[in-house]
Formats: C-alpha cells, sequence, structure tokens
C-alpha cells in the first residue's frame, strides 16, 4: 500500500484543517488496514495523534488532541480522514498516515505500522 497524503498548510491558531490519507493510484486499497495519523515536530520525536481500526469502530486520541481532531474512515473513497478543529501553535509538525494490519484493533505505537504517506506540513501561527 502506497499513502498520500494531503490537507496541510498554514492556518491561524483556533482555525481548521482537514487532512486526507489515500492510496496511490497505483496502490492497493485500505481493506482490512487499521490507520494511525502520527506527527512529527521539529527536534521532536514522532507521537501518534489519532487512530481506527479496520471496522472503524475503534479510535484512539492523544490525550492532546482529544475533542479537537477526529479521525474517520470514508470506504466508499478508500481515504482515512483527520478532521483537526481549535488548531493550536503546538500542533505544528508534519502529518503522517500509516497502515498496518488491522480487524478490530488499532495500534498506538508506530511499530505495527508497515506503510507510512510521505507527509503533510501543518503550520499553526499564533
Amino acid at each position: 500500500v502506497q499513502l498520500v497524503e494531503s490537507g496541510g498548510g498554514l492556518v491561524q491558531a483556533g482555525g481548521s484543517l482537514r487532512l486526507s490519507c489515500g492510496p496511490s493510484p497505483s496502490g492497493r486499497t485500505f481493506m482490512n488496514k487499521a490507520m494511525g495519523w502520527f506527527r512529527q515536530a521539529p527536534g521532536k520525536e514522532r507521537e501518534i495523534v489519532a487512530a481506527i481500526s479496520w471496522t472503524g469502530g475503534n479510535k484512539f486520541y492523544a490525550d492532546s488532541v482529544k475533542g479537537r481532531f477526529s479521525i474517520s474512515r470514508d470506504t466508499d473513497k478508500d481515504t482515512i480522514n483527520l478532521q483537526m478543529n481549535s488548531l493550536k501553535p503546538e500542533d505544528t509538525a508534519v502529518y503522517y498516515c500509516a497502515a498496518a494490519p488491522g480487524g478490530s484493533h488499532y495500534w498506538t505505537g508506530s511499530a505495527p505500522y508497515t506503510h507510512w504517506g510521505q507527509g503533510t506540513q501543518v503550520t499553526v501561527s499564533s
């Protein structure tokens, strides 16, 4: 599975962005894949932001984004979305989507994820 993210950009604090992740035109679908969104800020380690099981019934959010971010999957469009509201300057980072063997689980560590996108920059100005 080759992943392609889109939707990053520059936004003022308090604003919103919607990230999307889909397979490349030549890639396979997200069928049977658990998905996650990670981010990495300059000088910091990569961290999990949100994750969703293949079935979509189980979701995880990092404490820092709970109540502000929402992860969803659109099976018709074969995409994973991350709606980000009430953005803060500390949300500034490169955001990556990733795919892992799925089922009813999601994964919060990076090790199970076998495929990664190239990343999309999110910059939140104060």
